[in-house]
């Protein structure tokens, strides 16, 4: 496998309308796309968790500089990033050091990253201003809501969804993030040549991720299953104990096509 970026190609593209089907498992029965108030089943759930003073100051004094407001029209990303260049959306950064550090890597591409937590948001803000990056912005909301309302079809150059919550207990795996109507949603924002990455460390969910990703027709695996980690992506810190003492992680690479 080239573990360099999967590269976007140019030039206009159809857009590729999401089906009957995925629009309406993405809003209430009886109410159309982007309406206001349309729900759908979230991947997290709001808890207090710990947040620094650095945090609250970084939320205090960088959100206004370094993010961009949820609103349910579609975004200018040039406008958004003061320049054209391919977008990359990342859902669900955590503490952000993965993305400053891909960013800071690949300083030709642009960054979109989507968190809901504070304390995520801070830290991330805080890196942002300290290694002055210019091609990462931030937005907090739910992530299928950004998608669904802010990115154009045929848009983004890539998606990057890093070790989501796997929601491990039955009973709770409609939470997955990783669904089918969300990963066609997906699809029909990236260009195609684009890509979608996805990572995770719980096997029972890399095995979903691969089987969703596999169905989904305006997709294509890479390679042959899971694919190995590409040099874009660092090995967290957590990773790396992970692997010592024997756990798996499965890194899934799928292609939009035309």
């Amino acid at each position: 496998m080239n573990t360099n970026t999967p590269a976007s190609p140019g030039g206009a593209q159809a857009t590729a309308p999401l089906s009957d089907a995925t629009q309406a498992a993405l809003q209430p029965a009886g109410q159309a796309p982007n309406s206001p108030g349309a729900t759908h089943i979230r991947s997290f759930v709001h808890r207090r968790g710990h947040i620094t003073q650095g945090q609250r100051d970084a939320l205090e004094h960088l959100l206004d500089k370094w993010s961009i407001p949820y609103a349910d029209r579609r975004l200018d990303l040039a406008a958004a990033f003061g320049r054209e260049a391919p977008t990359v959306l990342e859902i669900g950064f955590g503490m952000g050091e993965t993305t400053q550090q891909i960013a800071l890597a690949r300083p030709g591409d642009n960054f979109l990253g989507v968190e809901v937590f504070n304390a995520g948001v801070g830290s991330l803000l805080r890196r942002i201003e300290e290694s002055n990056l210019q091609n990462l912005r931030i937005v907090q909301h739910d992530a299928v809501e950004v998608v669904r309302d802010m990115i154009a079809p045929d848009t983004l150059a890539g998606v990057h969804v890093y070790f989501p919550d796997p929601w491990p207990k039955k009973r709770h795996h409609k939470r997955r993030l990783i669904q089918p109507p969300f990963v066609a949603l997906l699809a029909s924002r990236i260009k195609p040549g684009g890509y979608i990455h996805c990572a995770t460390d719980w096997q029972e969910y890399a095995v979903q991720m691969l089987e969703v990703l596999s169905a989904e027709p305006l997709l294509r695996n890479t390679v042959e299953g899971y694919a190995p980690r590409p040099d874009y992506r660092p090995q967290t810190k957590f990773e790396t104990r992970g692997l010592r003492l024997g756990h798996g992680v499965w890194d899934l690479i799928f292609q939009r096509i035309a």
